[in-house]
């Protein structure tokens, strides 16, 4: 197994700068694109990229196990269409706080699965909690479902990524890639299908139909969806070259690049409780780390 922790840093802070990058750029066609078209779109742009990776010598496209595949990808596209969903109505640091919630779900639905969760870990979920409510700022309205939508995408990126450990280790990085990108179209499709037979469809970032030209955005969906490639890439490979107790310390470095390109590019401000909040978020992440760290050295002593 490799161990080169400054090869995974720097991987790592790649694949959050991307991401933190990247992601922003839909905030700037919210207001003429739909979720729904920019997934189907974005999707007919990835998958012929990612199938190009087995010819660069990137992984393979064996399958060992389709149904838990099919599940996991289904799992995790749903989790992106709720961030994403999130992205076109909130701040990204916003979103951010939700999805980053999902290391907090993993030990409450480990916890539900009858794993031994110690006291340090019990505190992170409490200290993530809270951090996320003071980001999300729900005021005296309580939590709407926009606001719940992010929280919603962390809860299930954390069961994608309890499947992925359990069920799915030994599968190519491309299949789980591929898996994900290729649902994430189908879903879209499908709701799209439905709001033009139902006459639901709307002006509304989450229930727009099919819009027909696009000037002007074809340069943000091709970065978008070349960009995430590139980014999800540098994530499994930085995971590869060291301990994720490392690697997923260095992948909070998100919370910094996201905020500080909506800032850039859009205006898009933290307040100082918001700042505090995701303080927060990264410190229970990183008290889970660290108590993960510690529970695995003492199984090997």
């Amino acid at each position: 197994m490799q161990n080169r922790p400054l090869a995974a840093t720097l991987w790592m802070l790649m694949a959050m700068l991307m991401i933190g990058l990247i992601d922003n750029l839909i905030a700037g066609i919210s207001s003429r694109l739909g979720l729904w078209q920019f997934f189907v779109l974005r999707t007919i742009i990835a998958v012929p990229a990612i199938l190009c990776l087995p010819f660069l010598g990137l992984g393979g496209l064996g399958v060992q196990r389709i149904f838990w595949v099919l599940g996991r990808s289904g799992i995790v596209a749903g989790a992106m269409l709720c961030y994403f969903g999130a992205l076109g109505i909130m701040p990204i640091a916003q979103a951010l706080a939700g999805l980053y919630t999902a290391p907090i779900f993993v030990l409450i639905f480990g916890l539900l699965m009858g794993r031994r969760i110690g006291p340090w870990r019990m505190l992170a979920v409490g200290i993530g909690f809270s951090g996320a409510l003071l980001v999300l700022q729900p005021g005296g309205g309580g939590l709407s479902l926009a606001l719940l939508l992010p929280i919603f995408g962390g809860a299930l990126y954390a069961v994608g990524a309890l499947v992925t450990r359990e069920k799915c280790s030994e599968e190519s990085t491309v299949v789980l890639l591929l898996g994900t990108m290729g649902l994430q179209g189908v879903i879209s499709a499908l709701v799209l299908l439905t709001l033009w037979l139902g006459g639901w469809a709307g002006d509304s970032y989450i229930n727009r139909g099919w819009v027909w030209p696009l000037d002007g955005l074809w340069g943000v969906i091709w970065v978008q969806a070349l960009g995430s490639i590139v980014g999800v890439y540098g994530i499994v490979k930085a995971y590869q070259l060291a301990d994720a107790s490392l690697v997923s310390v260095i992948e909070y470095s998100v919370m910094i690049f996201g905020p500080l390109f909506g800032w850039w590019l859009f205006g898009q401000s933290v307040s100082p409780l918001q700042t505090v909040g995701i303080g927060l978020i990264v410190l229970a992440g990183l008290l889970i780390a660290w108590r993960g760290r510690v529970a695995e050295q003492a199984l090997l002593a």
